[in-house]
């Protein structure tokens, strides 16, 4: 190259990034592909910073996406598992807190999203104070749209059963105003289903009883939706004011099975039904504002409401086949009316190779449930959280060092028997991380957080789940504190980019349930138990195969776990995991995933969610995409537990007719002069407690 063409390449490149070095912490992420006789500049997929990777979407993976999820899944970010058809977003088997530029944000919002604003993606798999305990942060970075307004929509629906989901998205810009309104719909009708269930029982004298559930058939119902609208005023550094109101009504979420009881004593065979269940609506409101001061300092305000009023509940009969006396009646209805506010304030301050972060917010929930199998009988729970953080980061050369330090304060009462607890927790977090070069980074971070009793957890009203098995929560429960250790080893090598990790987690005081026999009924209850200790090792890799044409991400996990509690200690140990394979070419995106599952040990129970298969097929023309999949199309669909209780030990698994062909078609249009979404960065957590009626 000669000299005049490269100095031309490097004035084109830098002229962008000398206003933004003035005004902006992080210097300029992105470098636009910029053309200059035929040499083509290019900022490489993945930039590793010091407290998250930096994804940037590629020319083909904006062209096959024509909303905020499907981009996501054409990325291919190693150890997240997105799946588009069902609209989750999972790392590592555990939850994915999702934001747009920086506030919390839901999978319909992502959806919102038009793949041409998405300037970058950040993913944070070691999130500091300030996000409050989240396992795991996605943050999408949304440029400035440069048109007047955008209307999304996506259907899909499954060509055998009554399942399907459907979305809309619109948004109008005037001045420094946007108006949006959007709406979803998820349809699960009558699935059928059917569970496999053994159980025995082992009494305070040794003797034993099994029994064996032959399947009879049931179904799944789960049918929800989802309004909401949002106004902001954006007036580019120096004020964000956002407003949201919405509602998120749930249909029906019922799950029902019929079984054939085989006991072990030699009695006659039992008839089951046994169904659980809730149906309710959540109104829902937030506040935003953003206030930009001189020097590079930021306050942010948010306030959240919600409101739930609703039911939960179950039904367990049994019955001598061919009688008309029942063995068992068990109807369990518990009404709701709950909520919750929360208020959260962050200062930030910048500098050029540091910043410091600190705020504090405040949760009030107040529930009231109402059980009519108990009389009418009323009860009311007050819980109230407090919690107060400071972080630092500081970059020195190839070093960077983030260290703060968070405090809890939780106080819940039961009104009516005057029973609770409270207590202070402090939360520490560090992290060290030392970048050899572009490609190759190491990093050691210790985390800590706090988890607060649920409502059910600690609701003393007595509910009874079959013949002869309760339930009762346990008032005098504290707040448990986790504590996790990981080193991470993050590399990217020609077609190869990825992460390898070992991670230590700890929660010596962790809630769980506990059996023991009282009177001749077996209880659940719920207690501070001895601990929970596990260490994982885990391989992230992204591999493009066929550059352009062909990429494969994975990621294998490997635990060993110890639980210790009232009675009992327990191990266990694991494979988990994803794979996830896409081809695309002259339009076509052929897309195949799969998922075993993770076993988590907790109490005296191994749990594990859906092991899934998927491939699907789309294709795009202008501004639409067509596809075709296959949920399921080979493998058994599994979601169950194992209970380990020396009182009782069990094994389920739930099974779904989930081989299930479908139908997609989205579609987006934009219009016109469009200002940008709010930009919000905190966000306060006001989520409403339920109730959970009993179930086997």
């Amino acid at each position: 190259m000669n000299t005049k063409i490269f100095t031309q390449i490097t004035m084109m490149v830098m002229m962008p990034l000398t206003p933004t070095i003035s005004i902006a912490q992080e210097i300029a992420d992105t470098i636009p592909d910029q053309e200059l006789n035929e040499i083509v500049v290019q900022a490489p997929k993945v930039i590793r910073k010091a407290d998250m990777d930096v994804y940037f979407p590629s020319k083909s993976a904006v062209e096959n996406s024509r909303n905020g999820m499907q981009l996501l899944t054409n990325l291919m970010i190693p150890s997240l598992t997105v799946i588009d058809a069902l609209g989750t977003i999972q790392a590592g088997g555990q939850s994915v807190e999702v934001r747009i530029n920086g506030r919390e944000a839901t999978t319909e919002q992502v959806k919102a999203l038009l793949p041409e604003t998405v300037k970058r993606v950040e993913w944070i798999d070691n999130p500091g104070l300030r996000y409050n305990g989240a396992n795991y942060v996605l943050n999408f970075i949304v440029a400035n749209p440069t048109l007047g307004g955008s209307l999304q929509t996506e259907g899909r629906q499954a060509l055998n059963m009554a399942w399907g989901d459907y979305f809309a998205d619109a948004k109008f810009n005037n001045g420094y105003s946007q108006f949006e309104i959007g709406s979803a719909f998820k349809l699960t009708n009558k699935v059928k289903s059917y569970r496999d269930y053994q159980e025995t029982f082992t009494y305070t004298d040794g003797s034993s009883l099994t029994r064996t559930e032959t399947p009879l058939g049931g179904n799944i119902d789960n049918t929800f939706g989802r309004l909401w609208g949002a106004y902001s005023y954006i007036k580019p550094d120096t004020t964000v004011f956002y407003v949201q109101a919405g509602v998120n009504p749930t249909f029906s979420n019922d799950w029902k099975a019929n079984g054939l009881l085989s006991l072990s004593d030699g009695s006659e065979d039992i008839l089951l039904t046994d169904s659980h269940g809730d149906k309710g609506i959540t109104p829902k409101f937030s506040v935003y504002l953003e206030q930009h001061f001189n020097h590079r300092q930021t306050l942010v305000v948010d306030f959240n409401a919600s409101f739930y009023n609703g039911k939960s509940y179950s039904e367990y009969v049994e019955q001598i086949p061919g009688k008309t006396d029942y063995l068992t009646d068990i109807h369990t209805m518990i009404k709701d009316r709950n909520q919750a506010y929360a208020i959260e304030a962050d200062y930030i301050k910048n500098w050029r190779t540091s910043r410091f972060t600190a705020g504090a917010s405040y949760t009030a929930n107040r529930n009231r449930s109402q059980y009519e199998n108990l009389g009418g009988e009323i009860f009311h729970q007050r819980q109230d959280k407090i919690y107060f953080f400071a972080e630092y980061f500081q970059r020195i050369n190839k070093v960077t060092l983030t260290a703060g330090l968070g405090a809890q304060y939780t106080d819940f009462l039961f009104e009516e028997t005057n029973q609770g607890n409270h207590s202070w927790n402090l939360r520490p977090q560090a992290t060290v991380s030392y970048t050899l070069n572009r490609s190759h980074r190491f990093s050691l971070s210790f985390q800590s957080w706090q988890s607060t009793p649920s409502l059910a957890e600690t609701n003393i009203a007595p509910q009874q789940i079959d013949g002869f098995q309760w339930r009762i929560g346990n008032p005098n429960l504290k707040t448990s504190s986790s504590y996790m250790l990981t080193l991470m080893y993050n590399f990217s090598v020609p077609r190869v980019e990825g992460t390898f990790g070992i991670r230590a987690f700890s929660s010596p005081n962790a809630i769980t349930p506990y059996l023991y026999w009282s009177d001749n009924r077996l209880i659940t209850s719920y207690e501070n138990s001895k601990g929970l200790q596990n260490l994982s090792f885990f391989l992230a890799p992204q591999v493009e195969i066929i550059p352009d044409w062909m990429m494969a991400s994975a990621y294998i996990q490997y635990r060993v776990e110890r639980m210790h509690g009232n009675g009992y200690k327990l191990y266990n140990h694991n494979w988990s995991g994803n794979l996830n394979v896409m081809l695309t070419h002259w339009g076509f995106e052929l897309v195949g995933q799969y998922v075993r599952a993770q076993h988590d040990l907790w109490g005296e129970k191994i749990s594990w969610g859906e092991n899934l298969s998927i491939i699907q097929l789309s294709y795009n023309w202008k501004n639409w995409q067509f596809g075709a999949g296959v949920i399921m199309p080979f493998g058994k669909y599994d979601q169950g537990s194992k209970m380990l209780s020396k009182w009782n030990t069990n094994e389920q698994h739930q099974r779904l007719d989930m081989k299930m062909p479908y139908v997609s078609v989205s579609y987006n249009l934009q219009w016109g002069r469009q200002k940008r979404g709010a930009n919000k960065i905190i966000n306060a957590d006001a989520n409403t407690d339920k109730s959970t009626a009993g179930g086997r």
